[in-house]
């Protein structure tokens, strides 16, 4: 008697994995990168939620651009990620995802591209950063504005140099250093060096993530240069718990960050604001 086949089990989405910490890297005195083993595919932009048992769930955007590992730049603010900047390489943590609409970088190719960050902002924008070096001969010239509140505040101190030596790369801080300025980063906001810097709207597509203040007037410079709705893209920051358009903490005037987001094409979220 033929045996019968059994249905393949469902997968609970909201029960996270275990994954191994493979390298663990102190950015800042409140920042750390972290690398584990976590092989999947994803787009720029998009996040995972990280958890520790007893300390609870965190959104964290991903930082790297692999099918083999994924890198997370984690801000220490609160319960969770104060007790995740306390692992070290060999460390287990649980994780689900990714979720989210990322950067959609397979649809611009043939485009220069403008990558404007602020503070921890640049995290989810390393992402496209990895992406556009492993498919270089797809984008054209490539043009790095980073701008963090003091040269302590500096994030990606290690991936810099590579930056500079094969992008234009400008790096700004808005509290002036004591003593030698490090990184050649200028003092003042992002938004002078952006707006005192030779741009046109030509073939050209723009992301941009930090600060809603930051993000803000650097819309309005990118406004006074001819830019137009379509050529920006924007990451949209909110606390998301089930990550799956179910809880509707993240809802932005109907559009769930977690599921809709959290990048938006700027036509897309001008409109947008909270309920």
């Amino acid at each position: 008697m033929a045996k019968k086949k059994q249905k393949a089990k469902t997968e609970n989405p909201y029960i996270p994995k275990p994954y191994k910490v493979l390298e663990y890297y102190r950015e800042t005195d409140d920042n750390f990168t972290i690398t584990i083993n976590m092989k999947v595919k994803h787009d720029p932009g998009q996040f995972v939620q990280l958890s520790l048992p007893g300390f609870g769930e965190a959104p964290i955007s991903i930082c790297s651009d692999s099918e083999e590992y994924i890198k997370l730049n984690i801000r220490e603010v609160g319960t969770v990620t104060k007790a995740l900047g306390n692992l070290k390489k060999g460390d287990t943590l649980l994780v689900r995802g990714p979720y989210g609409r990322g950067y959609p970088m397979q649809y611009l190719t043939g485009n220069n591209v403008l990558i404007i960050g602020g503070g921890c902002g640049v995290a989810p924008l390393k992402g496209i950063i990895d992406y556009v070096e492993n498919h270089r001969d797809d984008f054209k010239e490539v043009m790095l504005f980073l701008g963090y509140r003091s040269p302590n505040d500096v994030l990606f101190k290690r991936e810099l140099e590579e930056w500079r030596n094969k992008y234009h790369l400008q790096v700004t801080v808005d509290e002036e250093a004591h003593g030698e300025m490090c990184y050649d980063a200028k003092h003042g906001f992002v938004t002078d060096v952006l707006r005192s810097t030779p741009i046109n709207n030509e073939n050209k597509i723009v992301f941009v993530c930090g600060p809603p203040i930051m993000m803000k007037y650097v819309i309005e410079v990118l406004k006074e240069k001819g830019f137009n709705d379509k050529q920006i893209f924007l990451s949209a920051e909110r606390l998301m718990y089930c990550a799956m358009g179910v809880c509707c903490h993240c809802m932005i005037k109907g559009k769930f960050t977690c599921v809709d987001g959290p990048v938006f094409r700027y036509d897309e979220m001008k409109e947008l604001s909270d309920e």
